[in-house]
Order: structure tokens, then sequence, then C-alpha cells
């Protein structure tokens, strides 16, 4: 990757996300796009949220309206809104990010997250 591409693509980042945006955000889009993903894409995020996959969807759990709790549908666990504009402790960490994306992706789609689907996915979030 050159050099100013480096340099610019997170400054873009930040410009494209709201002022909310966490460091931990900003820090795994630039992660992300170190890896090679492309600029992130709200709209791609929030249709990725939405997709059932075989027969699984984050929505299912955590609900379409990320501004409001959730409830696992195996174990009925209840879960606080994902949206940082309610929850503030949500995507505020990066470790607890890559962790729950690892965990999630793989119930979910029964394999790990892409780069791209990550990067889209809390681009979307971010902004709710």
């Amino acid at each position: 990757m050159n050099r100013l591409a480096i340099l610019i693509l997170p400054a873009l980042f930040a410009v494209a996300l709201p002022s909310l945006a966490s460091d931990a955000v900003l820090n795994r889009l630039e992660n992300y796009q170190q890896q090679g993903a492309e600029a992130p894409n709200a709209e791609r995020g929030k249709a990725f949220w939405i997709t059932e996959n075989n027969g699984r969807a984050c929505a299912q759990c955590h609900g379409a309206d990320v501004t409001r709790p959730g409830k696992h549908v195996r174990t009925s666990k209840p879960i606080e809104p994902m949206a940082p504009s309610v929850n503030p402790s949500r995507l505020s960490d990066e470790k607890t990010i890559e962790k729950w994306l690892l965990r999630n992706c793989k119930w979910t789609l029964g394999r790990e997250c892409t780069i791209q689907e990550k990067a889209d996915v809390i681009t979307w979030l971010s902004q709710q």
C-alpha cells in the first residue's frame, strides 16, 4: 500500500463518520483498511445487519432498531442496545469489538466476518 493512502484514508474515515465515532471505531477502521478493506459503507453495514443467513441475522437478537434492547433468540438473555447514541459503552473498546464480532459472526454466519463486513457494520452501528 502506498504511503499517501495510509495517511489519507484514515482521515477520510474520520470525516465520513459522525463526530460520535469512538477512537476504538476509528482505530478498527484504520486497521481494517490497512488489511485491505475498501472505504466502509454504512448502507452495506445495515443490509448485513438485517439479512438472514441460514435462518439467522444480527437483527434477530439485537433487533433492527439498535437503539432498543434486544434478546438472544436461544437463551432469552437481554441484550443492551447496540447504538452508541443510547449506550455509550458500545464500540468503545477495540478488544471488545473484535471479541464480539468474532463470536457473533461465527454464530450468525457459521464463519468469521470478512474485514469488509466488519468495517461496514461498525460504521453503520457507530452512526446509530
